[in-house]
């Protein structure tokens, strides 16, 4: 596996896979089975797969938030060595942020709702550095998991908006073996916390009213900051040990 962190050194390699097919997929590190599973998917479709981690300031609303993400670098170039992949991509900001963030990306409709609604700004950030590494990358297909689902839909439609190239690709959730869907924040929980956490899949998935989804959370010691339903699916972003968690499942 090869690292580059300019888009100098990006073009450079790439000229010596001209004509091999790219897949990407972007990350913010800790890596865990949802990200692996991305890739597996890259890795059969494509020749050449690239892998991003950059935790992107721009997308938290919460400072602190930012400086408690899960780090795990070296882990996470030893998990990706291990899967067979290519090249990875590790920019620093200046890279990413020449302009110092004056120019952004932002979407009026899908991004004001669920978890933008309580996190100003967030889709900002998201969609102004995919765009920036999608551009950079230059890859066929972009690869992004449907646990972040919201997202994703941002990302394909912004994709689409703009006439990219590259083809936007879901990838299924994965969860734990107790239901709760893997994300690098799960980490920060507690071992009570773990206890306590799948809880919300378990309450998401059960069929029930909105209404009842949030009570069962509450006595259950979650903070909710929203459960509602959209796009054939329920959705949920709750606080467990002041750590945010989201899901959602199909109704």
């Amino acid at each position: 596996m090869k690292e580059f962190g300019t888009t100098e050194e990006w073009n450079v390699l790439k000229s010596g896979i001209i004509g091999k097919s790219i897949g990407f997929i972007p990350t913010m590190g800790a890596l865990h089975e949802g990200h692996l599973s991305l890739v597996k998917k890259s890795l059969i479709e494509n020749d050449i797969t690239v892998v991003s981690i950059y935790v992107n300031p721009t997308q938290f609303d919460n400072p602190e938030d930012l400086k408690k993400y899960p780090s795990a670098l070296v882990e996470d170039k030893k998990l990706l060595e291990e899967s067979g992949v290519d090249f990875l991509f590790l920019p620093e900001y200046k890279t990413l942020y020449p302009d110092e963030y004056t120019y952004r990306i932002s979407e009026t409709d899908l991004s004001r709702g669920l978890c933008g609604a309580s996190r100003p700004g967030h889709f900002d950030g998201v969609l102004t550095v995919v765009m920036k590494l999608l551009n950079i990358v230059g890859a066929g297909r972009a690869y992004f998991g449907e646990k972040d689902y919201q997202q994703y839909l941002l990302v394909k439609g912004m994709a689409e908006a703009f006439f990219l190239k590259t083809e936007i690709v879901p990838c299924p959730l994965v969860r734990e073996s107790s239901g709760l869907a893997m994300s690098s924040r799960n980490r920060r929980l507690s071992s009570g916390g773990r206890e306590t956490a799948p809880d919300f899949y378990k309450a998401l998935n059960s069929g029930r009213p909105v209404k009842d989804i949030r009570e069962i959370l509450e006595k259950a010691g979650f903070e909710i900051d929203y459960i509602e339903e959209a796009y054939g699916r329920i959705f949920g972003a709750v606080y467990l040990d002041g750590v945010r968690l989201i899901d959602n499942v199909a109704r």
